[in-house]
C-alpha cells in the first residue's frame, strides 16, 4: 500500500503584486512528496523554484489551490498553524545563517529546544549526538568564525535533521562549497533521510548532485514543466473540468 504523501499539492497558483501590477509566479502546481524521498527541483533563476519553496515550507500563504502538509490544509490557514508548521519542517539554505556568538552544539540545540518539553541536558545530547552523526563530534565546541564552509553547512544540516522533521526543504545548499564539501554535505543529508525516513525538497543548479535524487522536477517559467517519474504538469482548462 502507498503511504500517504507528505506533501500533496494540487492546482496551486501564485501571484506577485496586486491590481495592474499584479503577476503570476506559478501556474497550476501539482506535486506530491512521499516519505523518505529525495527530490531535487532544478530550473533557471526566476522559475518560480524559490516562491514553491517558500510556499511548502509555511514561508508565505497559500492564495490558490490546495497545498497540504502531512495531511493538514495550509491554504486559508492562520498565521499561528504556519508556525507550528514550520516546527515541523527542517530549512537549509545557501548561507548556513548560523549564529556566530553560539557554539556549533548551541546552533543546533536551538532548535530542540523549540519543544518545551524537551530538558536542557536532554537537548545538549541530543545535539552533540546529531554532530556525531554529521561528523563533528570533534568541532562541538567550536564557533562558526573558526570552521570551513563545508563543516558550517554540515551544523546546518544538523540543525535541521535534528528533532527527525518529516521534511527537509534545502535551497542552493551547495552553491557556497567546492565540488568536496558540496558532495559531503548532500551525501549526509541523504543518508540522514534515508535513515530517519524524512522526505527532503532539494532546489538546487549543481548538476554534480543530481544523482542523490529518487527523482528530478524541473520549473520553467512558473511551470512544474517535467518530472523524471514521467508525469508532466502544465496549464490544462479540459482536466480541470473532470
Amino acid at each position: 500500500m502507498k503511504k500517504e504523501p507528505v506533501i500533496s499539492i494540487k492546482n496551486l497558483n501564485h501571484y506577485y503584486g496586486k491590481g495592474s501590477l499584479k503577476k503570476q509566479i506559478l501556474f497550476d502546481i501539482n506535486l506530491d512528496i512521499y516519505p523518505g524521498e529525495i527530490v531535487i527541483m532544478t530550473g533557471p533563476s526566476g522559475s518560480g523554484k524559490t516562491t514553491l519553496l517558500s510556499l511548502i515550507g509555511g514561508l508565505r500563504s497559500v492564495q490558490e489551490g490546495s497545498l497540504q502538509f502531512s495531511g493538514i490544509e495550509l491554504y486559508g490557514a492562520s498565521q499561528n498553524k504556519l508556525v507550528q508548521i514550520r516546527r515541523n519542517i527542517g530549512y537549509i539554505f545557501q548561507a548556513h545563517n548560523l549564529l556566530g556568538f553560539l557554539t556549533a552544539t548551541q546552533n543546533v540545540q536551538m532548535a530542540v529546544e523549540l519543544n518545551k518539553t524537551v530538558s536542557q541536558s536532554e537537548a545538549i545530547a541530543k545535539s552533540q549526538a546529531m554532530l556525531g552523526a554529521v561528523g563533528l563530534q570533534e568541532r562541538a565546541s567550536y564557533y562558526p568564525d573558526n570552521l570551513s564552509g563545508g563543516q558550517k553547512q554540515r551544523i546546518a544540516i544538523a540543525r535541521a535533521l535534528v528533532n527527525s522533521p518529516p521534511l527537509v526543504l534545502a535551497d542552493e545548499p551547495t552553491a557556497a562549497l567546492d565540488k568536496q564539501s558540496g558532495r559531503d554535505v548532500v551525501e549526509i543529508m541523504q543518508g540522514l533521510a534515508k535513515e530517519q525516513g524524512t522526505s527532503i525538497l532539494l532546489v538546487t543548479h549543481d548538476n554534480r548532485i543530481l544523482d542523490i535524487a529518487d527523482r528530478i522536477v524541473e520549473m520553467e517559467d512558473g511551470l512544474l514543466a517535467r518530472d523524471s517519474q514521467g508525469t508532466v504538469t502544465s496549464p490544462n482548462p479540459e482536466s480541470q473540468k473532470s
